[in-house]
């Protein structure tokens, strides 16, 4: 009997140890770096796990949701769009979001992947049906900008946040690529075309230039030839004036001496015989002189002469 109690206890102590250790691991739960565990009780929300050790009730709470909050890329897959101007177009993206809130995360929305890939898509056509063709590949960065705010708007409710949106591909119909291929070829023979009139243009300008350049040195030469020229016969007229200028005023103060006197009237006296002479050449008429010769008698008759040999020359002319 005293085996059979002993036994007894010992299995109810082992049973009751084991009852605990499956209680405490049935309790205990270790969530992972960025991740949560959304908890529930009695199938009613209870609490937020987060990272690190945490404690729950066995068999009454029950991990419901387990929720990322990392940043996850999601492909939103190809899907036909319109433009404004009535282009059908191919569009793909990806979309990368991240959870904010797990609580709204798993009870706002069935699927928030799903949700905000459906969200995305649609928003994509509202915006693409917005543009032009050529804005659409043109202005893809504020297409990109306007997805993910309209997105965030309508995200709200579900505790999610778009980060951003990338669009990986447009593709328009072949018939349009193949219009956009002749347009940017017809552009970029416009540009050469553009670009070797620019270059032809320059070199005749250049050309200009250089022979108004010339032009402009050669009349600059010839001006700086000019004016060096007339400097010197400027200089020189002022040399000869200045001689002369000293000449007279060495001869004005020579006069003044009897010597000088008596040298001018020996000038004019040669000059009255020349003058003679010239009369004498020219006329019937001899002069003979009278008695009287003294050196200011000749002088005042070869001033005589010299006045009447000035005057003949426009008395001649008269007739």
């Amino acid at each position: 009997m005293l085996e059979e109690f002993l036994g007894l206890i010992f299995s109810f102590w082992t049973g009751l140890a084991i009852l605990s250790i499956v209680f405490v691991k049935a309790s205990l739960r270790f969530v992972p770096q960025n991740t949560t565990f959304v908890v529930e009780r009695f199938g009613k929300y209870n609490k937020t796990m987060d990272a690190g050790l945490n404690f729950l009730m066995p068999f009454i709470d029950k991990v419901a949701y387990r929720r990322t909050l990392k940043e996850q890329a999601v492909d939103v897959q190809r899907q036909a769009a319109i433009t404004k101007d009535n282009i059908s177009l191919l569009v793909d993206g990806v979309l990368y979001l991240k959870v904010l809130d797990p609580y709204k995360a798993s009870y706002g929305v069935e699927n928030y992947i799903y949700a905000v890939t459906q969200l995305a898509q649609t928003t994509m056509r509202s915006e693409i049906g917005k543009m032009q063709l050529d804005k659409t590949f043109e202005e893809r960065d504020s297409l990109n900008i306007n997805i993910v705010a309209a997105i965030n708007d309508a995200a709200v409710p579900w505790g999610v946040q778009v980060l951003r949106y990338e669009i990986k591909d447009i593709e328009p119909p072949r018939s349009v690529l193949e219009a956009m291929e002749r347009q940017m070829k017809a552009e970029r023979e416009k540009r050469a075309v553009i670009l070797e009139s620019e270059g032809q243009r320059q070199s005749a300008i250049n050309v200009a230039e250089g022979e108004k350049q010339s032009r402009v040195l050669g009349a600059e030469a010839i001006k700086a030839e000019q004016i060096l020229k007339a400097e010197g016969e400027a200089q020189a007229i002022l040399a000869v004036a200045e001689a002369k200028a000293k000449a007279l005023d060495v001869i004005g103060k020579i006069a003044i001496s009897e010597t000088g006197q008596k040298a001018i009237q020996l000038e004019l006296a040669g000059k009255a015989i020349q003058a003679r002479e010239a009369i004498a050449r020219e006329s019937s008429v001899v002069l003979l002189p009278d008695g009287d010769t003294n050196a200011s008698k000749v002088v005042a008759e070869a001033m005589a002469i010299i006045n009447a040999m000035n005057n003949r020359p426009e008395s001649s002319n008269a007739r």
